[in-house]
């Protein structure tokens, strides 16, 4: 058992821009890097072991091989692997998108739906995104407003700045906006519903795919319901200081600011993923840099994350 980098698969979606290469070190061909997939176990892209015994086979095939006893036993009530981590870098605006929940995404895709929670890393001055909706409409409103193109007349528009958070349960209208770069951790699932896309064309030409339809059946037409910023307060502790940014049946979420060293644990109850957003840091015999990530099995027990700079650490709960 032993502390995991792990290598991203890379999206090239047509939103996207450079930074995740040219700052954070992603390795992708593609003249856009959109995101990079840094815990991954999904079919469309499978985060891959850049180190040790397991070195080159995917995190999916090591926890075929251990079992599911090195995602820790809060990971038992989950029939697959149950989050997604990205970094996301918007050049552009992403489409005006909603994700199902559980029930309608696995009886309607075969999947789960998608509760997501967005850490601002980096923001652009006059940035923002699309989060719910002024006030509440209603579906006979959302499907006309849909059809004659006056739908962001009730969107809700937020100013975003370095450090807010956004918790976009599934149902939530959003876009993330133009020159914005998040951090994204979710349920483990790709099923998206555009509803207005700016009138774009994808790689072939052609407008993409829309899916109104099942975009009116699942959007809860209302405000959003919590506040952009942190769930919990900052907590000072032994080399570091804490920040639980959000926590919901899926996931658990805190933004670490390392001053000097933070001793951490992954017990049996649930693996721990770091992420790794500025600065340099040791684990063991490992070195993690900006933009890297680190898969820490349940049962490790305590380490020790040698270092300064700003890390997201994500486990079950």
């Amino acid at each position: 058992m032993y502390a995991m980098k792990l290598d991203a698969p890379c999206k090239d979606y047509i939103w996207g821009g450079t930074r995740l290469r040219d700052e954070y070190g992603k390795k992708s061909g593609a003249d856009k890097v959109a995101e990079s997939w840094e815990l991954s176990c999904h079919k469309d892209g499978r985060s891959v072991i850049a180190n040790g015994e397991y070195a080159g086979k995917t995190l999916e095939e090591y926890i075929e091989k251990e079992g599911k006893q090195v995602l820790g036993t809060n990971c038992g009530r989950f029939e697959y692997f149950p989050i997604l981590i990205k970094l996301i870098d918007a050049k552009d605006n992403l489409s005006v998108q909603v994700h199902p929940d559980n029930e309608y995404a696995l009886r309607v895709e075969g999947e789960y739906g998608k509760t997501e929670m967005w850490y601002v890393v980096d923001a652009e001055e006059g940035a923002e995104l699309l989060y719910g909706f002024k006030h509440e409409i209603t579906r006979e409103e959302f499907a006309e407003r849909i059809k004659n193109n006056t739908l962001l007349e009730v969107t809700n528009n937020v100013p975003v700045h370095k450090g807010d958070v956004f918790f976009i349960e599934s149902g939530t209208l959003h876009a993330i906006g133009k020159g914005i770069l998040i951090a994204e951790i979710q349920q483990n699932s790709n099923t998206t519903y555009r509803i207005y896309d700016y009138g774009r064309v994808g790689k072939d030409g052609k407008p993409r795919e829309l899916h109104i339809d099942k975009a009116c059946e699942v959007t809860k037409l209302i405000p959003p319901t919590r506040p952009t910023k942190p769930q919990g307060e900052r907590v000072q502790k032994d080399g570091y200081a804490q920040t639980l940014i959000a926590s919901c049946e899926y996931f658990n979420v805190n933004k670490l600011d390392v001053q000097s060293k933070a001793v951490l644990e992954a017990t049996d109850a649930s693996f721990n993923s770091l992420l790794v957003l500025d600065g340099s840091f040791t684990l063991g015999d490992l070195t993690l840099g900006k933009g890297e990530s680190c898969f820490i099995p349940a049962g490790f027990g305590k380490y020790e994350l040698k270092g300064s700079g700003e890390v997201i650490l994500t486990d079950i709960v």
